[in-house]
């Protein structure tokens, strides 16, 4: 391998017989050159800047010109200045006193936070649900227990018909360990 590399060179040498007497370039960039450009590219920089400055000020102009009418509902300047003052309290009722619900959210954050402590407490506390029905609310742990110890409700299948009372009885009483009911001979 080296010898074909020894054997390449000697055809370049001979080929290019100028070669040896310049094996680099010789000259470099100039420091005033390289200095040049980069003040060339920072004026550029300078005048993108402000040649984008002002296309921004030109279509901000072109839009207040061509601003559509304002919607007579919105208030003017002095009113929402006059807002600001407000305490945060009394802003509050007056956006209740001036729109209807649903309103906007002004403070989404703590909205969503007492949504969800009274999704908390209602998961963490007894209550009724109707009263005088007699439906009431548990606690969710102790809900978990009851289902753990009873087992989950069985309603009957779809399409079966519903046991006979005395059926019934006498699965109740099965289970219990009482005696069964004889069934009543019929008379023909």
């Amino acid at each position: 391998m080296a010898r074909e590399l020894r054997l390449t060179y000697e055809m370049d040498q001979n080929q290019n017989p100028g070669h040896e007497r310049e094996p680099f370039e010789r000259q470099d960039l100039s420091p005033t050159i390289v200095i040049g450009f980069m003040i060339g590219l920072a004026l550029m920089c300078v005048l993108v800047l402000f040649v984008v400055k002002a296309v921004y000020w030109g279509l901000d102009r072109y839009n207040d010109a061509h601003q559509p009418p304002q919607s007579p509902l919105a208030t003017s300047t002095a009113d929402a200045e006059a807002r600001r003052a407000l305490p945060r309290a009394q802003t509050h009722e007056k956006i209740e006193e001036t729109f209807p619900q649903p309103r906007l959210e002004d403070n989404e954050r703590g909205e969503l936070r007492s949504v969800r402590l009274g999704e908390e407490d209602r998961l963490n506390s007894f209550g009724w649900v109707d009263e005088k029905a007699g439906v009431a609310h548990i606690p969710i742990e102790r809900a978990m227990q009851l289902i753990a110890e009873r087992g989950l409700p069985v309603y009957p299948q779809t399409g079966t018909a519903p046991p006979s009372p005395a059926n019934a009885a006498r699965e109740a009483a099965a289970k219990t360990g009482r005696p069964q009911p004889k069934p009543q001979e019929q008379k023909p």
